[in-house]
C-alpha cells in the first residue's frame, strides 16, 4: 500500500482538471516549469502525461512519447513535445488559487510521498537550486513552509510532520490521498495500542509470577523452620493454597478462601507471614 501512495495521488489529481481558465493555464505553466527537460515535458505517470497533453492549446498537434527506464524495472518515461510559446518562464502567479495549481504542479512533477515506518514523508526534488528557491517561497507563502536540504547534486525539499503533509495533500486537492493515509494512521495507533497493552500484561504476568514464586519460597523456608501447623488458621490457609496452586493470582488464591477474601486481604497475609519469618529468623539468631 505505501509504495503505490505517489502513483495513487498523482494518477487522482490528474484526473482532477480545473474548471477556471487561468487555473489551468497556471497548473500547465507550472508543470512545464518543473516537469521541463530539454524542450518536452517529461513524467513516469501516464496520468500525468495526459493530463499535460490535454492542457496543451491545440492538442491534436503533440503526441506522448513513451520509453522504458532502465534504471527502474517496469518503469516507462512519457514526454510530450513543449510548445516554444510555453517554454518563456512563468510568471509567480497572484492569485492564490494559482499558487495551490502550481503547487500541484510540483508534486505531479517531482514530488513523492511514502508512509514509512517512522512515519509519513513527503518530499519534492526540482531540477535545479533556483526552482527549489521559488517553491520554497511558493509554499512557504501558501502556509507551509517545507524543509530542505541538499542530496547528492540536488535540493530536496521535504515535510515529515503527519499533520503538515495532510494538510498539503488537502490544499493541492489529493483528498482520496487523505483518507488512505488517515487508514495508514488509525491502523497504526491501533497496532501500537495492542502492543502497549500485550507488553503491559506480559510485564504485569512476570511481576505474577516473580511474587508468587517468592511467597512460595517464602513459605517453604518457614515449613522447614517452624512447620505450617503452627501458624494461625488464615496465615496456615494462604499459605498451603499457594503451595497447592503456585502459579495462581492473588484474586484467585483469595477465592478459594473459605470464606473468600479479597486480594488485598490475600496481600496482607503474605506480608504477615514475611514478617512471621522474619522473627523465626532472629530467633535463630539469639540462640
Amino acid at each position: 500500500m505505501n509504495a503505490s501512495l505517489s502513483t495513487d495521488a498523482k494518477d487522482a489529481l490528474a484526473r482532477e482538471i480545473p474548471t477556471a481558465a487561468h487555473c489551468r493555464a497556471a497548473l500547465l505553466g507550472a508543470l512545464v516549469t518543473y516537469g521541463a527537460v530539454k524542450g518536452r515535458f517529461h513524467t513516469q505517470r501516464n496520468a500525468v502525461a495526459r493530463l499535460f497533453w490535454s492542457l496543451l492549446p491545440d492538442r491534436k498537434a503533440y503526441v506522448i512519447e513513451s520509453q522504458p527506464v532502465k534504471r527502474l524495472r517496469g518503469g516507462v518515461d512519457y514526454s510530450i513535445r513543449i510548445p516554444e510559446e510555453l517554454l518563456a518562464p512563468m510568471h509567480k502567479p497572484t492569485r492564490r488559487c494559482d499558487r495551490i495549481m502550481e503547487a500541484r504542479a510540483a508534486f505531479l512533477a517531482v514530488g513523492s510521498l511514502a508512509a514509512e515506518s517512522s512515519g509519513y514523508h513527503l518530499e519534492l526534488t526540482p531540477h535545479d537550486a533556483a526552482l527549489a528557491t521559488r517553491l520554497a517561497s511558493l509554499l512557504g507563502a501558501l502556509g507551509y513552509r517545507p524543509k530542505r536540504m541538499k542530496r547528492k547534486t540536488r535540493d530536496v525539499l521535504y515535510y515529515k510532520h503527519s499533520d503538515t503533509i495532510v494538510e498539503f495533500l488537502t490544499l493541492v486537492g489529493a483528498h482520496r490521498t487523505v483518507l488512505a493515509l488517515e487508514d495508514i494512521r488509525a491502523m497504526r495507533e491501533t497496532k501500537n495500542r495492542i502492543h502497549r497493552l500485550v507488553n503491559t500484561e506480559a510485564a504485569n504476568l512476570d511481576r505474577s509470577a516473580g511474587a508468587a514464586a517468592s511467597q512460595r519460597r517464602l513459605i517453604l523456608e518457614i515449613s522447614r523452620e517452624h512447620g505450617l501447623k503452627a501458624l494461625s488458621p488464615a496465615l496456615r490457609e494462604i499459605a498451603e493454597l499457594r503451595l497447592k496452586y503456585p502459579e495462581a493470582a492473588l484474586a484467585e488464591l483469595g477465592a478459594r478462601c473459605e470464606p473468600p477474601i479479597s486480594k488485598p486481604t490475600v496481600q496482607s497475609r503474605f506480608s504477615a507471614l514475611a514478617r512471621h519469618l522474619g522473627r523465626l529468623r532472629g530467633e535463630g539468631e539469639g540462640d
